[in-house]
């Protein structure tokens, strides 16, 4: 029986465009073929071992022509709208009081605050309390798939992973969470919808 319910955030409830890194990559200068060095930065980003000011003077060897504010634009660019429509159903969720209720994202300091910024404050908030915890990458010194992260959810909450239900729409993340006997879906973004949770579950 599911008594608790973890979800990813970006492409979940926030719609993304990351793609957008790719194709402004050659507009300022760079290679569009990310290096294991950039990759290497994002990850040491996500798991909060950089400041954003340092994340941002790095990536000037990927976008050499670009300013410090153009890349920031490119990289918060990739945060798109979150429909009322999902905001309303977490929060039906939350209100049945049926599950416990984890968000758990790999994300960073700038896309935060500009997800705070586009949601604004009041819409932020609502989300946010719908959840039990809200477990931020950057944060909390861990991104998934690493299976320390779930073990981290999993142990600081008491919760049994037969008893929890991972949503990611990242494969290698469920296929991770799953190895330690969690239930998982991974949403196919722009097939379904987490509007459709509960014929998951």
């Amino acid at each position: 029986m599911i008594k608790n319910i973890i979800f990813d955030f970006g492409d979940i409830f926030i719609n993304l465009d990351k793609e957008i890194i790719f194709r402004e990559i050659e507009r300022y200068g760079g290679n569009p073929v990310l290096s294991p060095e950039v990759l290497a930065i994002n990850m040491d980003y996500e798991v909060g071992k950089i400041s954003s000011e340092d994340f941002v003077s790095q990536l000037t060897t990927v976008y050499p022509s670009a300013s410090s504010e153009e890349i920031k634009g490119i990289w918060n660019g990739m945060l798109l709208d979150f429909p009322d429509e999902r905001l309303e159903f977490i929060e039906g969720i939350a209100q049945e009081n049926n599950y416990c209720l984890f968000l758990l994202s790999n994300t960073n300091a700038l896309h935060i605050e500009e997800v705070e910024e586009k949601m604004g404050n009041q819409k932020f908030n609502r989300f946010r309390s719908s959840f039990e915890k809200f477990y931020l990458s950057h944060e909390i010194h861990l991104r998934k798939p690493n299976a320390d992260i779930y073990n981290f959810v999993l142990q600081e909450n008491g919760l049994k992973a037969e008893e929890t239900f991972f949503i990611d729409d990242t494969k290698e993340n469920t296929d991770a969470a799953e190895k330690l006997g969690i239930k998982c879906w991974n949403l196919q973004v722009g097939k379904e919808d987490i509007t459709q949770l509960k014929s998951k579950l």
